[in-house]
């Protein structure tokens, strides 16, 4: 029996990540098998991807186009390592970030064009694509004070993405919400401003009608 691939999206601080972690712990404690993965990155080769995207201190020179290129490298490899045989043997796959950061931050922020950005990412995923994508929504200063508190707060890691100006986030914000319109059904807009127990309480409302489909391992 097939799996259920579930995907988040947001803006940075939106709490993807704790949420990614709250599901995978709610869905394990009920006896679901769960994979927890995170884009880019995932597998050794797109973990080396992910450093030279965003932690190398040579990576300044680093064109729109071949930020694009390696974000799908790495997800190309990915969904053929990871996802696609987790998906055959039944598990539930929960991934931080899949192709709609693409199009909102390659498409949108790096305002790339928008039909090739879909080219690219058609070709690493091929049919391989989440029944369910959840995504996160905070105001702009919301997401600005998280960041900041982050960045004060963890040991400090520089991220590229991270260091674009205002005007590029505000771009990807739009472009997420593009998506969600666009897309209803699979797309599920949740205010991620809410407190946190609300916040999954809403996550687990979307969630468990999928379930049953499933089975019980």
């Amino acid at each position: 029996m097939k799996g259920l691939f579930i995907s988040f999206e947001g803006t940075e601080g939106c709490g993807k990540s704790t949420q990614v972690k709250l599901l995978a712990n709610q869905l394990t404690a009920l006896g679901y098998r769960v994979r927890t993965l995170r884009e880019p990155g995932g597998t050794p080769i797109g973990e080396e991807i992910r450093h030279t995207l965003k932690h190398s201190q040579h990576n300044h020179a680093m064109t729109a186009e071949a930020e694009l290129l390696l974000m799908n490298a790495s997800r190309a490899q990915l969904v053929r390592e990871i996802i696609r045989p987790a998906l055959a043997a039944g598990e539930v796959v929960v991934c931080d970030r899949f192709y709609d950061s693409t199009t909102a931050y390659q498409g949108y922020g790096r305002e790339l064009d928008l039909e090739k950005v879909k080219a690219v990412i058609d070709f690493a995923v091929g049919e391989t694509k989440p029944k369910l994508t959840l995504f996160l929504h905070v105001p702009p200063e919301v997401s600005a004070a998280r960041l900041k508190s982050r960045q004060e707060n963890l040991p400090f890691v520089r991220d590229r993405i991270e260091e674009a100006d205002r005007k590029f986030f505000e771009r990807v914000a739009h472009g997420f919400g593009v998506i969600a319109a666009a897309e209803p059904q699979r797309v599920k807009f949740i205010n991620g401003a809410q407190p946190l127990e609300m916040v999954c309480a809403k996550i687990w409302e979307l969630v468990h009608p999928l379930l049953p489909r499933l089975g019980r391992w």
